[in-house]
This record gives C-alpha cells, sequence and structure tokens, in this order.
C-alpha cells in the first residue's frame, strides 16, 4: 500500500503530465497483458475438456442448473438495486445541472446490440474470434433527391414507407476477444469428443495438457500480481483530477456500493448456504485473491485464471465443474452491473424530475437484465449496456455521460461481485449435481483425483479387488461408498 500513498501525497505537490502517469501505470500494465495473455488458451482449453468428460445428459443438467441459477441471482440483485434506489432517493435533491459530464455517449441501440449478441455466438471465423467480435452498425443510406421540398408529415410518412431502404446495416468488428462465440464452439466440439470414445482420446489428453500448462503459467503470474496490481491503482488514483465528483455523486455510490454489499453479504451467501449447507464465508475467504483481483483490475475475464485457481485449490471444487461452469459464468453471470444498471437508470430519472411508473420499472429491470448477461466480461463494459436500460424507458442517453466520472471505481467493485456470484454458483452446482458425478465415477474410468487422466494399466492384485454391482458398474472393494441395498455380488 505504500506505492497508493506515494500516489496520493504526489497530488498534493506536484502535477504530473499524461506521459508520466502513463510511465508510473507501466507495471500494472504489464500485469494485464500478462493475465490477458492467458485467457484464450484457459477458456478454450477448459471449455473442451469440462465437457468432454461430461457426457450430454450430464453435461446439459449441469449447465441449465448454472443458467437458472445465474438467472435467478440476476434478478434478485435488479430487484434489490430498485428497492435501494427508490429507498434512498440519491438523485431527488439535485439536479443534472449541478453534475458535470464527462466522455462521450455510445451509440448503439436495443435490437442491434441483441443481434449483436446472437452473431457472436456463432463466428464465421474461429480464427478472428480470438481476437475480435462483430459489432455491426446502423448507417443512413445515400440522401434521396428532393426530400427538402417535403414538409414534416410527409416526409415521416416516407421513412415509414420506406424504413427498410432508408437504412442498412453495415457488418465491422471490433478489438477483443469473442468470448461467446469460443464457448459455444468448445461447448459443441467439447460434446464430440467425448461421443468419440477412444478415438477423441488423444484430443482430451493434448487440451487437458494444455489446460495444465496454462495453470502453471497462472502460478508463476501469481509471483508478479501484488507489485503489478498496486501501480495499477495507483496510477488510476493518480489519473482523478476532479475529486468533487465524489462529493456530488456520494449518495449515489452510498446507494450501489451498499446493493452490491447486501447482495454480497447477505443475499449469495444465504443461497449457498439453503443448498450446499457449508458455512459461506469461510468460501468466501478461499477466493480472496480472486476477489482482490478483481476489484484491482476490474475485468471478470482476465481475472478468470485467478478464479479458476482459487476455487480448484482452495475450495475443492470438482474440476469438471470449474471448467465448464466459470468460463459462462465471466461471460454471462453479471449481478453486480444489473444492480448498477437499475440503480444508475432510476437514479438518472430522479435527476431529471422524471416520474417512473410501475411498467417502467418493471422495463428496467427486465432490461437490466438481459443488458447485464450482453455486456462482455471487460472493463467498461456497463456504459454501453446502460444506454440501452436507458433507451427503454424513454430516457435521454446522453445522460449516461453524468456517471461516467465515478464508473471507474464502482465497475471495480461490482466486478468483484460478479466473480464472487460465479464462485458461488460453482459450488452450488457441484452440490446439486453430486448424484451424477459420483455416477460418472462409478461407470467411467475417470480417476477422481484427476478427472481427465486417462486409466492406468491395472496388475492382477488390482484386478482382483474389482466386483460387479447390478451387473453393470465396476466399483472397488475397498471404497468407503456403501451398496447395501442394492448389491447384488
Amino acid at each position: 500500500m505504500t506505492v497508493v500513498y506515494f500516489a496520493i501525497q504526489g497530488l498534493n505537490y506536484a502535477s504530473l503530465s499524461q506521459l508520466h502517469k502513463q510511465y508510473f501505470g507501466f507495471p500494472g500494465e504489464i500485469l494485464m497483458r500478462m493475465l490477458k495473455l492467458v485467457i484464450l488458451p484457459l477458456i478454450i482449453s477448459s471449455m473442451i475438456t469440462g465437457v468432454a468428460a461430461l457426457d450430454s445428459e450430464v453435461s446439459g443438467k449441469i449447465g441449465l442448473r448454472a443458467v437458472i441459477y445465474y438467472f435467478s441471482t440476476t434478478i434478485i440483485a435488479v430487484i434489490l438495486g430498485i428497492i435501494l434506489v427508490m429507498t434512498i432517493k440519491p438523485g431527488v435533491s439535485q439536479t443534472a445541472d449541478h453534475i458535470d459530464r464527462t466522455g462521450t455517449t455510445p451509440n448503439v441501440t436495443t435490437v442491434d446490440t441483441l443481434l449483436d449478441l446472437l452473431r457472436n455466438m456463432f463466428p464465421e471465423n474461429l480464427v478472428q474470434a480470438c481476437f475480435q467480435q462483430s459489432a455491426n452498425v446502423v448507417v443512413r443510406a445515400a440522401s434521396w433527391p428532393g426530400l427538402g421540398e417535403l414538409n414534416e408529415s410527409a416526409l415521416c410518412l416516407l421513412s415509414w414507407q420506406n424504413i427498410t431502404k432508408e437504412y442498412k446495416i453495415i457488418g465491422t468488428y471490433s478489438d477483443g476477444i469473442n468470448v461467446l462465440g469460443l464457448i459455444v464452439f468448445c461447448v459443441a466440439f467439447g460434446l464430440v469428443i467425448g461421443k468419440m470414445g477412444e478415438k477423441g482420446r488423444i484430443l482430451l489428453e493434448f487440451f487437458d495438457a494444455l489446460n495444465e500448462a496454462t495453470m502453471k503459467l497462472v502460478q508463476i503470474i501469481m509471483c508478479y500480481m501484488p507489485v503489478g496490481i498496486l501501480f495499477l491503482i495507483a496510477a488510476k488514483i493518480i489519473e482523478v483530477e476532479d475529486w468533487e465528483i465524489f462529493k456530488k455523486m456520494g449518495l449515489y455510490m452510498v446507494t450501489v456500493l451498499s446493493g452490491l454489499a447486501i447482495h454480497a453479504t447477505i443475499c449469495l451467501p444465504l443461497i449457498f448456504f439453503v443448498i450446499v449447507r457449508k458455512n459461506p464465508y469461510t468460501f468466501t475467504l478461499g477466493m480472496a485473491q480472486a476477489l482482490v483481483t478483481a476489484l484491482m483490475i476490474s475485468s471478470s475475464s482476465a481475472t478468470l485464471p485467478v478464479t479458476f485457481r482459487c476455487a480448484e485449490e482452495n475450495n475443492r471444487i470438482d474440476k469438471r465443474i470449474t471448467r465448464f461452469v466459470l468460463p459462462v459464468g465471466a461471460t454471462i453471470n453479471m449481478d453486480g452491473t444489473a444492480l448498477y444498471e437499475a440503480v444508475a437508470a432510476i437514479f438518472i430519472a430522479q435527476l431529471n424530475d422524471y416520474a417512473l411508473d410501475v411498467g417502467q420499472i418493471v422495463t428496467i429491470s427486465i432490461t437490466a437484465t438481459v443488458a447485464s448477461i450482453g455486456a462482455a466480461g471487460v472493463p467498461n463494459a456497463g456504459l454501453v449496456t446502460m444506454v440501452i436500460v436507458l433507451t427503454a424507458v424513454g430516457l435521454p442517453a446522453s445522460d449516461v455521460t453524468l456517471i461516467v466520472a465515478v464508473d471507474w471505481l464502482l465497475d471495480r467493485f461490482r466486478t468483484m461481485i460478479n466473480v464472487l456470484g460465479d464462485a458461488y454458483g460453482a459450488g452450488i452446482v457441484q452440490k446439486l449435481s453430486k448424484r451424477e458425478l459420483e455416477r460418472m465415477d462409478l461407470t467411467s474410468d475417470v480417476d477422481v483425483a484427476n478427472p481427465f487422466a486417462l486409466e492406468a494399466t491395472l496388475d492382477d492384485d488390482e484386478c482382483e479387488k474389482k466386483s460387479y454391482v447390478n451387473g453393470g458398474f465396476t466399483v472397488d472393494k475397498t471404497d468407503a461408498i456403501s451398496f447395501t441395498e442394492t448389491s447384488q455380488f
């Protein structure tokens, strides 16, 4: 924390140029680059091996449980955010004119964003999906001759009748890993490998070895992480020029942070305790390193390597669950983002003295839920989806610039909640899938300690320990599992 202290003190004595600020944050930039470096091989290898280790029926059940959990917690977060912002009313005591605007408004529409989400699920080029994602834009076609001579009503009629002719969609791409497309491909590819049996084992071995090698790299990166994180956050503090904005937006920030704290310390732990029947705070302590990383780098995708390590090593979650659930969670499970968007939309409505009826509040809750799922696990994606939520209830999209100044700070906390929700989800899905996992251990050659290792050659003594249960399942007699009621030797 010494670096952060000197960063704050330096603001009182010297004014650093933009170039010097970039130099100061260089060690943090190196950490981000290293974490982003391992995202691609980690997602590909973990998803393929995770799905291939499960049969299609089991993977379908696990996937369904994970999606139901993600939707449920996201809806709970949105409702919690709406209750808090309607109770505290952070925007009632001031107006939009008192708050300085920062940045520009992202030019997005609801329909095109949802269509891009579907396009990204099915990339046309797998190699391109590793570094670019679809981001199509709607542009106005060449103007028609003589339009200036028409009156306003004629123009409206003409525009309504020829709306499809006046605008066209231009296919473009933006930089960034298309995580959603890679996940869809890896799930399908993993299922195919699992169905291939003996022929697919060589591919399974390859991707499992790739996953283990990537995790070794993650362990090396962990050694540098404390230094990188300190410089990363210190550089961000130095970049802040207007500290008065935090006083003006104080009540709004308190509302968001209170919602995130309640969701993280009460809602998620309660769900975990009811289903898993274990101490949720001990589980959270095991994820501490991943949570700190998410807080500092504000990217759930970049935190994924650390999340894997904490979930598997500290909380002992089955690799077959983590490799399947965590990458999906880092992409679509955005509890913190959904809560933030619901609070921000109603806060902006309060600033504009815009009364929201019940229908509009329901619209905000639904739109915030869907938009958060479509948000990529990268920094500041919430601002893009925020425009969608504002547009859905008729609020000015340009008012998103009112919250940009404090978004960098809130983004870190909501990312931490997103990662915590992913981890809890893995623990809950493992508990709900316990019966299927035990059945797989009995009916397959999978080693419990290493689910992806090939069966070792058994000697004669080991073969004598085997007996048949129900005429089908092979069980080691030395196992502690009891089959008193069903065994037929």
